[in-house]
């Protein structure tokens, strides 16, 4: 009981921070004149990403517990897809892809192709095909500037098409300045920090404690707790009316989640991260890649009525699809 209430403890944290993360982002993007999509791409995905970070870190550099780093980054990549299932029930005036912005396309299929290098390099280093750069996987610095390129890409097209798109409003934070925003920013993220650090001992005592295995804990438990500011962050962006901070908080956070596993193989240094995992974490990419394509279609498409239970027909599917491999990894556990 006491480990479960630790448990609880960690996502009341990081979920109550991840409100001030959306706030005082929010009020960042005000102050500054940058873009909602941007803010959500950057800003508030980074932040909301810092619970995987320090969760990997801790998890591979002092709990030795390197199943659930990678479990933890790729089973944050398919639940914050899942999130965008919550926003299309939530989401009554029409349906969330016929509203989102057709630019998310090009973050949701730069995050496939991320998500599935990682899911291939994976699969190589089971096989003992990849090279290494002493302890650290060869695939890391790909890793990293695949990630760089992505963000060029995006902040390209958006500087083309960002009358399209982007969010306008009239000021609402004029009693807050923008030193004050940063400040609740950083102590907000600090705090994110602390909780992601204590989460991989509490997961490892949950996995010992049950007998689950910690491929499974760390791909949905863990990664259910670490993805509580984007929740936090997704639901707080809608109540204010910017749908594609909302939106583009989630797709950001999955590709910076992939840079994740390249500071991780940094961290471990038993040899690479991936050669040392179980190979049942190619599933978990593989359905985020899944996932990933199919919010593109969904955004391409753009289905103007619900289909079921208040959902569209992609986001049956995202939910499908979220379902099978939690089942799968779940009957992986024993």
């Amino acid at each position: 009981m006491l480990i479960w209430l630790e448990l609880l403890f960690c996502l009341a944290v990081i979920g109550y921070a991840g409100y001030f993360l959306s706030r005082y982002g929010d009020i960042i993007a005000e102050k500054t004149g940058m873009s909602a999509s941007w803010v959500g791409l950057i800003l508030l995905s980074t932040a909301t990403s810092l619970p995987e970070l320090a969760t990997g870190i801790s998890s591979v550099s002092f709990a030795d517990a390197p199943n659930i780093a990678v479990g933890d980054v790729l089973g944050s990549t398919v639940f914050n897809l899942v999130i965008l299932v919550m926003l299309d029930a939530l989401y009554k005036r029409e349906t969330l892809y016929s509203r989102a912005a057709q630019g998310h396309i090009l973050s949701a299929s730069l995050g496939s192709i991320l998500i599935a290098f990682a899911g291939f390099s994976l699969l190589l280093d089971q096989a003992g095909m990849s090279p290494a750069l002493g302890h650290v996987g060869f695939y890391s610095p790909f890793i990293v500037l695949v990630y760089l390129v992505a963000m060029r890409a995006v902040y390209s097209y958006e500087h083309r098409t960002l009358s399209e798109y982007t969010e306008v409003s009239a000021e609402r934070y004029s009693d807050v300045t923008l030193r004050s925003a940063v400040k609740g920013y950083a102590l907000a993220a600090g705090a994110v920090v602390v909780a992601g650090t204590w989460l991989p001992f509490i997961a490892k005592d949950i996995a010992e404690s049950m007998g689950w295995g910690r491929s499974f804990v760390g791909t949905l438990l863990v990664a259910g707790v670490t993805s509580a500011p984007e929740v936090a962050v997704t639901f707080s962006a809608m109540r204010i009316g910017a749908l594609d901070m909302a939106i583009a908080n989630l797709l950001g956070s999955n590709l910076f989640d992939i840079i994740i596993l390249a500071v991780d193989d940094l961290f471990y240094t038993k040899g690479p991260l991936l050669a040392n995992v179980d190979a049942s974490h190619a599933l978990t990419a593989f359905t985020a890649v899944m996932m990933s394509s199919l919010v593109a279609v969904g955004l391409t498409f753009r289905p103007q009525g619900k289909a079921v239970l208040g959902l569209t027909w992609v986001s049956l599917g995202l939910f499908m699809l979220y379902v099978l491999n939690s089942w799968i990894l779940f009957e992986h556990a024993y």
